[in-house]
């Protein structure tokens, strides 16, 4: 359960930060109006209107928050998770058989395999 927490949230948070990212290129900008501020426009509009968020700034807002959220549940999510073990030995299991040490392979009785050696 908590692995497909972790993904949907995770799928959450990634459609939500690409969200936030369209809107805050598709909004006009307040350094656009002064040009306008300086020459043919009005002399309210030099820091951008004081009047009522339109609907692209308040979705920003509620898509910057559920950002927020989703990092928030993300981390708390990573950090439910155990921790990995220190050492790579730590999780293996030696069987019995596996605790003699390997035998020596036994040296030849006769002296034939020094006779082979030329000298």
């Amino acid at each position: 359960m908590g692995d497909y927490l972790f993904s949907l949230v995770l799928t959450v948070h990634v459609l939500v930060g690409l969200g936030v990212i369209g809107l805050v290129l598709m909004q006009h900008g307040k350094g656009a109006d002064m040009g306008a501020a300086f020459g043919s426009g009005s002399s309210g509009s030099l820091f951008g209107s004081s009047g009522s968020a339109n609907f692209l700034s308040r979705t920003t807002a509620v898509l910057a928050t559920a950002f927020f959220l989703t990092s928030l549940g993300l981390s708390y999510l990573a950090n439910d998770k155990p921790a990995a073990p220190s050492s790579i030995m730590e999780g293996v299991q030696v069987s019995p058989s596996q605790d003699a040490v390997p035998a020596v392979p036994p040296v030849p009785a006769d002296d034939s395999a020094a006779q082979a050696i030329p000298k």
